[in-house]
């Protein structure tokens, strides 16, 4: 059995704030229950939640201005729900927080169904922003490397393939990474240069 989440919801109508409180216990869950939209910033900023449900429409705000708000802090992921159908609605959903879509009225197997998707596509989409994330470092470190190297192969006289060795020597003596030993190398020629200009 996966592990109770821990919900916040929010929406205009108490009739749906009840139904929540009711339904999302039965479905193995823990939910708060947030009255607008200031308050479900306060209460995901206490309590951290692990999803969002929340209405388009909020008492005193807008549910997407809400959730944008809470993810600036912490990424949580968003189940979006509205009683309009209209396809300026549903272009709005479209945010990188926002894992799934319910229209009104919900029932129970669909609120189910999007806490599945929306925890599994939470995950996904994490994952694929730490792997950009990784790619990104690693061309920044290549580049480091790399400019490392030629400082090397100009200042030591070696060609750029002995360099590269003498760099990996080094970085493996320190017990370091290549591209810290690279970043060191590159502020060390940054002094060189200013005392070479003094």
């Amino acid at each position: 059995m996966k592990r109770p989440l821990h919900v916040a919801v929010a929406d205009s109508e108490q009739f749906m704030l009840d139904y929540y409180r009711d339904l999302l216990p039965r479905l193995g869950h823990e939910v708060i229950v947030a009255e607008g939209g200031r308050h479900l910033i306060e209460l995901c900023r206490a309590q951290k939640p692990d999803l969002v449900i929340t209405d388009v429409t909020l008492a005193d705000m807008d549910g997407l201005e809400a959730t944008n708000e809470i993810n600036r802090e912490r990424e949580v992921p968003v189940i979006l729900v509205s009683k309009h159908h209209d396809g300026e609605t549903q272009a709005r959903a479209l945010q990188d927080h926002v894992m799934a879509y319910l229209a009104k009225p919900i029932k129970e197997f669909d609120l189910a169904a999007a806490i599945s998707l929306a925890q599994a596509r939470f995950q996904d989409w994490k994952a694929l922003r730490k792997e950009a994330a990784d790619l990104r470092q690693a061309l920044e470190d290549r580049k480091l490397v790399e400019r490392a190297k030629g400082i090397v192969t100009r200042r030591v006289n070696v060609p750029e393939a002995e360099a590269f060795r003498r760099l990996r020597k080094l970085a493996s003596d320190q017990n370091r990474r290549l591209s810290e030993v690279a970043r060191d190398i590159l502020d060390s020629e940054e002094i060189f240069d200013k005392l070479d200009r003094s």
